[in-house]
């Protein structure tokens, strides 16, 4: 079947909208050629700096005829109804339907519809002017006197279906068969027949048309030049690929720089070089240190073996490496504490206060969770207050991706202890979930204090000032910060409860706004309700006056405000701190619960198991949770945890019945003289001796033997609903066997709750 080929030819493409532009050049053509009629066959999207290009295979020369009767509204309906149908069917006037008549319904409109097959090049040329007029370009721009917008100026377009020219014009530039080279190497214009011709007289014109071959070659060729030079490249996928998105002919070359600048830290050289001239470094595969050589690639074959392209890269890479030397001459001329005061003028958030005010909290928080993690309190405490001081170096100034790294750096200059330094360095990780964490084997146990205490302080604040991640956005990373702290609890096997670290996270916020807007706590008995109340005095510097507030709200319902202001500014922040903490906890929890839900899909855990396991009080210790999970997970695959779980849905069912009928709660120890029948009283003593078991198994976290004495329920629960009748005429008797239902409902909740599991 014909083959449809287009290229949209262009000045330079930026490098990082390459890829995702091809894909919706594919996908939006596809798009638009299926609602034309056509049924399409593979398709394929390229991109290089110049040209976006997609080639469709089987495409029919004709689109299908469709007949087709569509129903319309009955005789004498509403004008507005007739003229929707009209609409609806492609029809002028009402007397184009036929009237048709129904015994039952009466007279009715019918359209017969009746379209004629489409050649494809006339589908063809109705659907790409549309995709390029509205292609979703991220940044686009105008040029001469039209309207049209794209990336960058459109140059030619290339449009052929089965071999021949379909034509049409975009932004005045009329399709053809033709197109050109390299830049330099292939400028001459050229017309192709097919995709097959199409790449073989592009790579002629030195063009390599698929990206993923343009960075094999910057790969390949890059590393052969390491180890000529008996070096070895600095690994950098993303670099290779961004320069695979800036030629068309890669060729790649080396070049050296002063080995002064190598007292610099080797980050900072890397970032420089990679950041403004997208150059790779070098280092000695042996020492790992790094060398003062770096690959450059060009996009030219230079007639000097590419001697002046390497003499001014290497002027550019001298001015840049000068500048990061610089700022790390002058980083070195101030310590960390000095940083650190700095902090007062960076806002973190409005509502939250300065970057030193959240060094404060942190500080704190790590100290207090340190003993958790085996880490020194006053390390912990040390590494917070000096963790964020490096944001207001030149050098992070220059490189924001340096933070963190930098602090370590200058931490290790000034003589502070190893482990504090490295927990500068690392209480950022994991930076996505793709990267690492900091573990106890290696001696973090100060990074990782610090690192829960910066994420949960990220997260309490946030869910104070109620800004939380939408379904549309998330502009703070805190499912990131989630995500975090759920992976450094559970890849270090922490025993941690995070209601008591969030609840800490909120006396910090408390302590601090306490100590900066004078706010004092007071208590009082009102309708029967405990009333807090805070009473805040506030210098309003501007009306020259002192503002007082007060607020109070309902303990039992924090949502609600008793009593309060709607005043801006300072007292807004107070409001808002202390608005709905218990709540908040609560809710920030279950933020927790969903996000460990997202980290297990990968490994199988079902939804429903991490919900039965959460769902019991008290459970915040995210290690122990997947511990129940994955037990609970492997015991309900087995026979007997799938009949127990049939089982225990039918006493539940069976008790809220009853109990929703009687309007009370069967709660209660059950009746023993009242158990007539023998699988009573057998299941009686088995739900005594399982409730003592699992809760024995399960406080030595022995979740595996919790599920074993689990099963030692399936037997006599699945007997008692064979010989036992429930509803027994006999009240007492009805009474103490829902008793009994309960009690299988309570034996299991050591373990989790049955009902919100699946099936």
């Amino acid at each position: 079947m014909p083959q449809l080929l287009i290229e949209l030819l262009s000045e330079e493409i930026p490098a990082r909208m390459q890829a995702r532009a091809a894909q919706d050049l594919l996908r939006l053509v596809s798009e638009g050629l299926k609602a034309g009629g056509l049924e399409i066959g593979e398709g394929q999207a390229f991109v290089t700096p110049r040209r976006l290009a997609v080639v469709i295979e089987d495409l029919p020369a004709m689109s299908p005829a469709i007949s087709d009767e569509r129903k319309g509204p009955r005789v004498g309906s509403p004008e507005k109804a007739i003229e929707g149908f009209l609409r609806g069917a492609g029809l002028k006037s009402i007397e184009e339907a036929e009237v048709v008549s129904d015994p039952k319904k009466g007279d009715f409109y019918l359209a017969k519809i009746d379209k004629p097959g489409r050649p494809a090049p006339e589908i063809v040329a109705e659907v790409v002017p549309d995709v390029a007029a509205n292609f979703p370009w991220p940044k686009s721009m105008r040029w001469g006197s039209g309207d049209f917008q794209w990336v960058r100026p459109l140059q030619s377009v290339l449009c052929i279906f089965d071999g021949e020219v379909v034509p049409f014009e975009i932004a005045g530039i009329r399709s053809s068969n033709t197109t050109t080279g390299h830049r330099f190497h292939g400028k001459e214009t050229f017309a192709v027949k097919d995709f097959e011709d199409y790449g073989r007289k592009l790579l002629a014109a030195k063009v390599l048309l698929p990206a993923s071959e343009r960075a094999a070659a910057i790969a390949e060729d890059a590393g052969e030049l390491a180890k000529a030079a008996r070096l070895e490249l600095v690994d950098d996928e993303a670099l290779v690929n961004e320069n695979a998105g800036l030629t068309e002919w890669p060729v790649a070359l080396i070049g050296t720089f002063d080995r002064q600048f190598l007292e610099v830290p080797p980050e900072c050289l890397i970032t420089s070089m990679k950041a403004h001239q997208k150059c790779f470094s070098l280092r000695n595969p042996t020492t790992k240190s790094l060398a003062n050589s770096f690959i450059l690639v060009s996009n030219l074959i230079a007639a000097d073996d590419g001697k002046e392209i390497i003499a001014g890269n290497e002027k550019v890479i001298r001015a840049r490496l000068s500048d990061a030397k610089f700022f790390w001459d002058q980083d070195l001329k101030r310590t960390l504490d000095e940083m650190e005061s700095d902090l007062d003028g960076i806002t973190f958030h409005a509502k939250l206060g300065s970057q030193k005010d959240r060094v404060e909290r942190i500080a704190e928080l790590a100290f207090q969770i340190a003993g958790a993690v085996d880490a020194n309190p006053e390390d912990a405490r040390r590494a917070a207050q000096l963790c964020k001081a490096d944001l207001v170096s030149q050098m992070v100034g220059e490189f924001p991706e340096l933070q963190g790294l930098m602090g370590k750096y200058y931490a290790l200059k000034s003589g502070t202890k190893a482990e504090i330094a490295r927990a500068i360095e690392l209480h950022y990780k994991p930076k996505g979930p793709s990267d690492t964490v900091p573990l106890e084997d290696e001696g973090d146990q100060v990074a990782i204090a610090v690192a829960l205490a910066d994420k949960l302080d990220t997260l309490v604040g946030f869910w104070a000032i109620d800004e939380k991640p939408t379904g549309s956005g998330d502009p703070y990373q805190l499912r990131r910060a989630a995500l975090g702290v759920i992976r450094i609890l559970l890849e270090n096997d922490l025993r941690l409860g995070l209601l008591r670290k969030i609840q800490l996270a909120y006396d910090e916020l408390r302590r601090h706004a306490n100590n900066k807007f004078n706010l004092f706590w007071l208590t009082k008995e009102q309708d029967g309700k405990t009333i807090e109340g805070k009473f805040s005095s506030v210098w309003d510097h501007k009306r020259e006056k002192e503002l007082t507030h007060i607020w109070c709200l309902n303990v039992d319902n924090p949502d609600e405000f008793i009593s309060g202001s709607r005043k801006r500014g300072d007292l807004d922040l107070i409001k808002v701190i202390f608005r709905a903490e218990r709540q908040q906890s609560k809710n920030l929890l279950a933020f927790f619960a969903d996000r460990l839900k997202v980290h297990l899909r990968e490994s199988g855990k079902r939804h429903d198991l991490i919900d039965a396991v959460f769902a019991l009080p008290g459970q915040d210790d995210i290690a122990l949770i997947v511990k129940r999970v994955e037990a609970l997970s492997g015991f309900l695959e087995t026979d007997d945890g799938a009949n127990l779980l049939a089982g225990v849905k039918r006493a539940t069912n069976i008790l809220a019945i009853e109990e929703k009928k009687d309007k009370l709660t069967y709660d209660g120890e059950p009746s023993g003289p009242l158990m007539q029948e023998p699988a009573e009283r057998a299941l009686a003593a088995a739900i005594a001796k399982v409730k003592f078991d699992t809760q024995a198994a399960i406080n030595v976290e022995n979740f595996e033997g919790a599920m074993r004495a689990l099963a030692e329920l399936r037997e006599p629960v699945d007997k008692f609903f064979e010989d036992v009748i429930v509803n027994d005429e006999e009240k007492s008797l009805r009474e103490n066997r829902l008793k009994l239902l309960a009690e299988i409902r309570t034996a299991t909740l050591n373990v989790a709750d049955f009902s919100r599991i699946a099936g």
